[in-house]
């Protein structure tokens, strides 16, 4: 029998990006009772409103939050910040009462220490501050592994945390505002080509390096990580590779066709410099590996953006 025959999943941030993603592989996975909680219609700094979702729930994978790409992040540090605090507390505390069975939540891999040795490994995460840029973002979602981690030593409330790379793919947020690298500059090269810019300008030197996670591969770590997770230690989720901006701006470049000058902007910050995670602890907890390589997830995801337009 399935380990999802008959369970009942809450998905928050069901309607975002990665959400709806994990709700497909749910769906593919024959769950047949998704519940869908949305920023839109359910506030979850609400504590009252934590309580309501958590009604007659097994598994939930909390994957709502806020944040952005960096220059938003380090325009709302403090909203950012106890947004994101406040609703990790009350949900897994509401979890915790409503008797849940597993409570995977997304964190992310910009929460280790600025100067942390590559590849990052779990072990190292509390060694140093994050990168001063996302620091209130990544904090506020640390609280979430420290929760966790104290549920399960006293209530021994069953709570996972999957640290996330730089996601990309097909629905990823193009707002100029909010986008992170990957859709960032998908939007700034589709633009450039349609309107014969001879030359777009990025952010930094180029040479800071990202490890890419293609959507569909971090909802199928959701799933695995439900089923299979017996510990509240982080686990990475990523394809174990580094590619740069620079590596990064050239694929997109050469899948749109734009032909203009890149012009990298030195003066304006690129966040932490080198990003790649030891994901062996995924592998051997898990069973996962990620199976979309950086090319065809920015084909996929440039395919869809011009559907879009």
């Amino acid at each position: 029998m399935s380990f999802w025959n008959g369970k009942k999943v809450l998905v928050t941030g069901g309607n975002g990006f990665l959400g709806k993603w994990v709700c497909h592989e749910l769906e593919g996975a024959g769950v047949d009772n998704i519940r869908i909680s949305s920023s839109s219609v359910t506030d979850l700094r609400v504590w009252d409103n934590c309580v309501s979702v958590m009604q007659d729930v097994d598994i939930v994978l909390h994957l709502a939050g806020r944040d952005g790409g960096l220059g938003y992040n380090m325009e709302h540090p403090g909203s950012i910040f106890y947004d994101n605090a406040i609703m990790n507390l009350q949900l897994m505390e509401a979890a915790r009462k409503a008797g849940v069975e597993k409570y995977v939540s997304a964190g992310t891999a910009c929460a280790y220490p600025a100067n942390a040795k590559i590849p990052l490994e779990e072990d190292d995460l509390w060694n140093g501050y994050p990168d001063s840029g996302n620091a209130p973002y990544c904090l506020a979602k640390k609280m979430g592994l420290v929760q966790g981690q104290a549920y399960r030593k006293e209530y021994d409330f069953s709570a996972v945390h999957l640290l996330l790379t730089n996601m990309y793919g097909p629905g990823d947020i193009f707002d100029p505002a909010k986008s992170r690298v990957v859709a960032s500059l998908i939007r700034k090269f589709v633009e450039a080509k349609r309107k014969n810019f001879p030359e777009v300008s990025m952010w930094g030197t180029g040479k800071a390096s990202r490890e890419l996670l293609y959507v569909g591969d971090a909802a199928r770590a959701f799933l695995l990580a439900a089923e299979h997770c017996s510990s509240s230690e982080p686990i990475n989720i990523g394809s174990g590779k580094e590619t740069t901006i620079r590596e990064i701006a050239d694929m997109i470049a050469d899948i749109v066709g734009y032909d203009g000058n890149v012009l990298w902007d030195s003066s304006k910050p690129e966040g932490q410099m080198r990003r790649c995670s030891d994901v062996s602890r995924a592998e051997k907890e898990i069973g996962f590996c990620a199976e979309v390589g950086v090319k065809e997830g920015l084909e996929k995801t440039i395919e869809w953006y011009l559907t879009t337009l």
